[in-house]
């Protein structure tokens, strides 16, 4: 899996990207990426490996030269990103999510017309190295998103940031989610948009939510507002492993909460269990995204709900880490 977030600004976004990018290090483990648009117009990037470390270890020293209005970022189980470009279509940054099928014949699609890529270690393409060279054969950002949507086969939700604002693109059968928030002063003022893979990320932030984009939907996205330049298809097949185990418990995809979904499986299933004459004597989640899940079967069958094995929350690279380090700052007397 994996996790992207982008923010347009009118004030420096660079501790909205740190923080909603943070939010989505349970979706990930081997890397984390930052690219900010800053005022000497200028992409600066920075990626860093996570495995052995948390992602604010590895970016809270980067983050304090990485100012700017507009940025992305992601977590990543493999390949390193966001990338940067050059090209006929401009200056632009392009992380992504997913997972492309089809890799292999489109790589060689590509060079077979002159193309170029550089190899990761292992001899590997970059995926998203594939999708902005995939972008590239077309005229607009746009027209570009659009190709991508029908080469590839598998699924691919993007951000693209440009110095003027930020392209999201849900994937093409909404199989993975992107989300837009908006945040306002106290009088009303809209003072930024985002675009994030987990609704509870920019929640934290101060965000509320505006716009959940559908399948295939593309959107263009600046501080005051956002465009929908292709509107949504009515098929989706979005992954229900979202709700069972990779979303965050306070996290809501199509309307639907994280942690609900798992204490109504909870529930089903004991009803089911109840009809077919099958009587536990207690019900245990594991791992940590099954207590929910734990807790709704036992409240429906009436038994016990138990700890059936100790984890250790604390472990590097684990998100609940970083969030309860921040907690503990926070609630720190001055």
């Amino acid at each position: 899996m994996g996790g992207i977030f982008g923010v347009v600004s009118k004030d420096d976004c660079s501790l909205d990207l740190f923080f909603g990018v943070d939010y989505h290090s349970h979706l990930g483990t081997r890397r984390g990426g930052l690219a900010v648009w800053r005022k000497d117009e200028k992409f600066q990037r920075v990626i860093h490996n996570i495995q052995n470390s948390p992602f604010r270890t590895k970016f809270e020293a980067d983050i304090e030269e990485m100012k700017g209005h507009l940025g992305i970022g992601c977590i990543s189980d493999y390949e390193p990103q966001p990338l940067l470009a050059r090209s006929h279509l401009g200056r632009f940054a392009v992380t992504t999510v997913g997972v492309v099928t089809n890799k292999e014949e489109l790589v060689k699609e590509l060079l077979d017309n002159g193309g170029a890529f550089l190899e990761m270690s292992g001899g590997e393409i970059n995926q998203t190295e594939l999708i902005l060279a995939l972008m590239n054969t077309q005229k607009t950002i746009l027209d570009g998103i659009r190709y991508v949507q029908s080469k590839i086969q598998g699924s691919i939700t993007m951000l693209v940031a440009t110095p003027e604002g930020i392209y999201g693109a849900r994937d093409k059968m909404g199989r993975t989610p992107l989300q837009i928030g908006i945040k306002k002063d106290a009088q009303g003022t809209i003072l930024a948009h985002c675009l994030s893979f987990e609704s509870f990320a920019y929640i934290n932030l101060g965000y509320k939510d505006l716009h959940e984009l559908g399948p295939a939907e593309i959107v263009y996205v600046t501080a005051d507002r956002y465009e929908v330049l292709q509107k949504p298809q009515k098929e989706m097949k979005i992954c229900t492993f979202l709700w069972i185990y990779y979303g965050y418990p306070t996290a809501c995809y199509e309307g639907v909460n994280v942690e609900a979904m798992r204490y109504n499986c909870g529930k089903y299933l004991a009803k089911r269990d109840k009809d077919d004459n099958i009587h536990p004597d207690c019900a245990a989640g594991v791992p940590d995204s099954g207590t929910a899940h734990a807790v709704g079967y036992a409240n429906e069958a009436g038994i016990p709900h138990s700890h059936a094995h100790s984890s250790n929350t604390h472990r590097p690279g684990h998100a609940l880490s970083c969030r309860q380090t921040r907690s503990r700052e926070t609630l720190s007397p001055t």
